[in-house]
């Protein structure tokens, strides 16, 4: 069964629920996995909502973002009933294609992105592909290039520094 009541808690910022030990079986076993980030969709009051499950400081918690808690019309400290199951469908980014473009134009810089992390690839692709105006968004991919040279602040750090590169 993958239907459940919890209450709503919080950790620093983030409102979360903790979903039964019965329903963490049905989704390991639906995954075949018991480590790592699961993504799955929820349903709460007939709208489903991408999400992923994740295990943070020993437990496993399902984050409930903003539109999942203004869905419900509820927050911390209330008890929700959700529905959740394991999503099988491939979770991608597409890399604007400006972004894109920009990389193919450095190789420096290209070689740089390429040594990130996925979660810190994916956090400089989410932010250019959330921007609205084609300006903003030209703007943002100059200061992505020049933060992966090294040279700018870009989503609040500091440049990359990466170490002994591999040559080709």
């Amino acid at each position: 069964m993958n239907q459940f009541s919890a209450k709503i808690f919080k950790i620093g910022i983030n409102p979360y629920v903790i979903p039964p030990v019965r329903v963490l079986n049905y989704l390991f076993k639906q995954c075949g996995k018991e480590k790592g980030p699961i993504p799955v969709t929820v349903t709460l009051n007939t709208i489903r909502f991408p999400q992923n499950l994740v295990r943070y400081a020993g437990r496993w918690r399902l984050y409930l973002n903003n539109p999942m808690r203004q869905a419900l019309q509820k927050d911390v400290g209330d008890t929700i009933s959700a529905e959740i199951d394991f999503d099988p469908e491939p979770r991608t980014n597409p890399m604007h294609p400006g972004l894109k473009l920009a990389l193919q134009n450095n190789p420096e810089a290209q070689k740089v992105f390429d040594t990130l992390t996925p979660s810190y690839q994916k956090e400089i692709i989410r932010y250019i592909n959330n921007l609205k105006t084609p300006a903003t968004v030209e703007k943002n991919i100059a200061k992505a290039m020049q933060h992966l040279l090294g040279k700018e602040r870009f989503v609040g750090r500091d440049g990359v520094v990466i170490k002994d590169l591999p040559t080709k």
